[in-house]
């Protein structure tokens, strides 16, 4: 039954995002491998939520999916208020709040540039807590690297709209963990 709705999920999901598994040069086709590693952990896992809830795991499960929630929200949140919206070169694979007319540098990108893709790192890795597996830890660790390079194609496209102010504000912000990475 779990692999049926893997499976299913999958289709869903390959249909929102078929612009971007057009176009292997954009972030998002590296983006839909993350997606699905998640929904696979996810459609795994969800069963055994709710064992061994005061388990060290199941502890640190929470606060990372809390985590996630967090720099979720309030990476949307920032860009909504002060992205603005692109009147010309939208590129058809980005989602439509991804294309924003100003760079954002406040709020939580003051301190990391793409929130919303640590909020995916944390809610992968929260959610492999939740039931520890081999081939769980395997997906887990291919999403890592799915959303590390989603990130190095994005820097390179944001570079290329946002020029030099980009660079300077790669120089005095962290790729996804505040004062970290």
């Amino acid at each position: 039954m779990q692999v049926l709705t893997f499976l299913g999920l999958l289709l869903v999901l390959v249909w929102c995002c078929r612009r971007q598994l057009m176009n292997p040069r954009c972030h998002g086709f590296y983006r839909f491998f993350a997606f699905a590693g998640i929904l696979w952990l996810l459609v795994r896992g969800l069963p055994l939520w709710h064992e061994r809830l005061f388990s060290w795991h199941q502890a640190m499960a929470t606060v990372l999916l809390a985590l996630s929630a967090y720099f979720l929200i309030s990476g949307l949140y920032r860009l909504r208020q002060d992205g603005g919206r692109r009147s010309e070169e939208q590129p058809d694979e980005n989602f439509a709040f991804e294309n924003t007319a100003r760079l954002v540098t406040s709020g939580i990108y003051r301190y990391v540039r793409h929130p919303m893709y640590t909020s995916l790192l944390f809610l992968c890795w929260g959610v492999y807590l939740k039931d520890i597996t081999a081939s769980g830890l395997l997906v887990a660790l291919g999403v890592s690297v799915a959303l590390l390079l989603t990130a190095r194609v994005e820097e390179r496209e944001n570079r290329h709209f946002f020029g030099h102010d980009y660079e300077l504000y790669r120089h005095r912000s962290r790729l996804f963990i505040p004062f970290l990475l």
